[in-house]
């Protein structure tokens, strides 16, 4: 969700933090996995939009920047270099849609295409009705769609 490893482990560090600290809120109504996650992505989500109002720039947006981000797709592996020029590209293009999605749209294709997390996990997870969980997921898909119909 965040683009940059350092910020996810400063997340990830504060949420552990925070759910240490509250480990006498947890009321067991849903699993430990869930509450902890949900931590996460709320973090996550403040993280982006307290970076958005200072106007902070990841490196991945800087020129030459992020590259690591696509070593680990399949076609990377190609000696192609036309092939590799195109899936980078269009890693490229698909996080900058995604980043344009709404916070809990990007929440819900992150939790559901990148985590693998189920409907009533991700339903857990950001504490909304299932058909909710659908919904988002249907409308960021929808977006991402139409964002990128231009690249296929």
């Amino acid at each position: 969700m965040l683009h940059n490893q350092d910020d996810a482990l400063e997340v990830t560090q504060e949420a552990f933090v925070k759910a240490y600290g509250s480990l006498d809120r947890f009321k067991g109504e849903s699993s430990f996995y869930t509450w902890l996650y949900r931590i996460v992505v709320n973090l996550a989500i403040d993280r982006k939009r307290r970076d958005q109002r200072r106007g902070t720039v990841a490196l991945e947006d800087r020129p030459g920047g992020g590259e690591d981000l696509e070593a680990d797709l399949p076609s990377q592996r190609l000696s192609d270099p036309y092939q590799q020029a195109r899936s980078r590209e269009l890693g490229g293009r698909i996080r900058e849609a995604i980043d344009e999605l709404t916070p809990d749209q990007k929440a819900v294709i992150v939790l559901r295409e990148v985590e693998g997390l189920s409907y009533d996990e991700i339903s857990a997870v950001m504490q909304c009705p299932k058909g909710t969980v659908m919904s988002r997921l249907h409308y960021a898909r929808k977006a991402l769609q139409e964002k990128l119909k231009d690249c296929l």
